[in-house]
């Protein structure tokens, strides 16, 4: 019984000795990665089978098509190249496991109107944006009255002030340098969507680039866009430990103390209030009071991680989104002044000496309407999106495709389609008269998503570029720079490596 117990002792500490337990747990781990990859591995045959169907350009065994997106300005035209040889959709990969069935033509794009998004929904919570589901279908309900034209009517005005802060760009024309947008656009529109949604003036264009919430906000966009392309980083936790991972968290703290202020700031002010007639009595209700009062018809109201969710994708969607498109409309007015000079010719009879734009004007400038419609058909703010199936789809032409799979709509190669669209790439606003838009299909033009899941602030936007791009072309004559053109990419929103640059000159107001 001695030798067996000595036996035993020897042979506990022998196993619980260091080297031993360094090779179990090197052992363990190779068994772990081991059994990752054969999962992997599976993975990629399966997806393999799952588009067989259908053809597209060859790809890197190991990085896919990654390596063709060489981040500077090209890759958007050449998904509109590759869309000329395989019609319809065709599959891309980011690594080797991930890949996308990429659509770009509207008979296939309506087909695809189910969920939504990936790596944006940690940074703005199941919002509206990336919510599924009933969760998606009570909060879209609960939204809806938020952008009522009632709700809509007295932003006009507010918009119009906003726009006016911005128009302050007379430094810009003594010098007859061209100057950047984006950057005055996208405080503009901040300032804007505050003011509208959140009835907070928060004085974000006169500090300038200083806003620590707009820096937030670039660094998510384009983290979120870098981990996509990087297939280690759809690994949570390779993402999480990475350098990049601890800014995104960085970031995305900044934006949620951003947000978080704003809501508790209106909390306070209405604490003594019950009912939202109360409220209207006393000023115009926004997008914030109706999200603290929304009730459904089991007298729940949204918990307030919702109502963060709800804000975070108001603040990034309305701002980011509008700046974006804004931006690339003022660029291609500036490249084609004989439509400029009939939007501003429509703008300057419409508004009849004011400085302000009303509500009934917007319905007043229709060709101003067209251009607009013209130049997000050629930059679309959001240039792409992706949708993870959750139940087998069978496109017209019978090709399929199972349950699971991911989805990309390249928004831009739909609207650049030459199948779709005669001669893409010219700037014709006439594109937009009621009879030529009456013979192409609904989903040949969709800048704001189309289905149910539409964008529920579209009027809200096309409002505020509409007041925007008026105020602009009624002061200033807008000059392209042929030195400076964009690189556009594709972050979360339509953006330039460069910047968009143009040249202005006051308006002679005699003209």
């Amino acid at each position: 019984g001695i030798t067996t117990m000595a036996l035993t002792e020897d042979f506990v500490y022998f196993s619980l000795d260091w080297p031993h337990m360094h090779h179990l747990v090197a052992l363990v781990c190779l068994v772990v990665v081991v059994y990752k990859l054969n999962m992997l591995l599976a993975k990629r045959k399966t997806t393999f089978r799952n588009m067989e169907a259908f053809s597209g350009p060859p790809g890197h065994w190991l990085f896919g098509h990654v390596l063709e997106f060489k981040q500077d300005g090209t890759e958007l035209f050449k998904i509109v190249q590759w869309g000329k040889l395989y019609p319809y959709a065709f599959p891309l990969w980011f690594g080797p496991f991930v890949c996308f069935l990429n659509i770009h033509h509207p008979d296939y794009v309506k087909t695809i109107l189910t969920s939504t998004g990936m790596f944006i929904e940690s940074w703005i919570g199941e919002g509206l944006l990336v919510s599924k589901g009933q969760k998606w279908f009570r909060h879209r309900r609960l939204l809806t009255p938020g952008f009522h034209y009632d709700v809509l009517k007295p932003y006009v005005k507010l918009m119009s002030d906003s726009a006016k802060t911005m128009l302050a760009y007379d430094l810009y024309t003594k010098t007859n340098e061209s100057f950047e947008l984006f950057q005055h656009v996208s405080l503009m529109t901040l300032d804007s969507i505050l003011k509208c949604a959140f009835s907070y003036s928060s004085n974000c264009q006169t500090e300038g680039g200083t806003n620590t919430y707009i820096k937030a906000v670039y660094e998510l966009s384009d983290l979120i866009n870098l981990r996509f392309r990087m297939f280690p980083y759809h690994n949570d936790l390779i993402f999480y430990l990475s350098p990049h991972g601890f800014r995104y968290r960085k970031a995305r703290h900044v934006s949620r103390i951003h947000t978080e202020e704003v809501i508790r700031k209106r909390k306070e002010a209405l604490k003594n209030e019950t009912e939202l007639e109360r409220v209207q009595v006393k000023r115009n209700l926004d997008f914030l009071d109706i999200l603290l009062f929304a009730k459904d018809e089991d007298q729940q109201g949204l918990s307030d991680e919702d109502i963060r969710a709800e804000v975070d994708t108001f603040m990034f969607e309305g701002h980011d989104t509008t700046a974006s498109g804004l931006s690339f409309i003022l660029y291609c007015l500036a490249c084609h002044p004989e439509h400029q000079k009939l939007c501003r010719e429509e703008i300057i009879e419409v508004l009849d000496g004011k400085d302000t734009f009303e509500w009934e004007d917007l319905s007043k400038i229709p060709y101003t309407t067209m251009c607009i419609k013209e130049c997000l058909r050629l930059y679309p703010p959001v240039p792409g999106m992706s949708r993870k199936i959750t139940k087998p789809l069978t496109f017209f032409d019978g090709r399929t495709l199972p349950e699971g799979c991911h989805v990309g709509t390249s928004v831009f190669g739909i609207h650049r389609n030459a199948n779709v669209w005669e001669n893409p790439d010219v700037f014709d606003p006439l594109r937009f008269l009621p009879e030529n838009v009456s013979e192409r299909s609904p989903h040949a033009f969709v800048p704001f998503s189309a289905g149910p899941r539409n964008c529920i602030g579209q009027n809200f936007a096309m409002n505020e570029m509409k007041i925007a791009t008026a105020l602009v072309l009624k002061r200033y004559q807008l000059i392209e720079d042929p030195a400076l053109k964009p690189k556009i990419i594709p972050r979360l929103v339509l953006r330039s490596l460069n910047g968009i640059h143009i040249k202005i000159k006051p308006v002679d107001p005699q003209v």
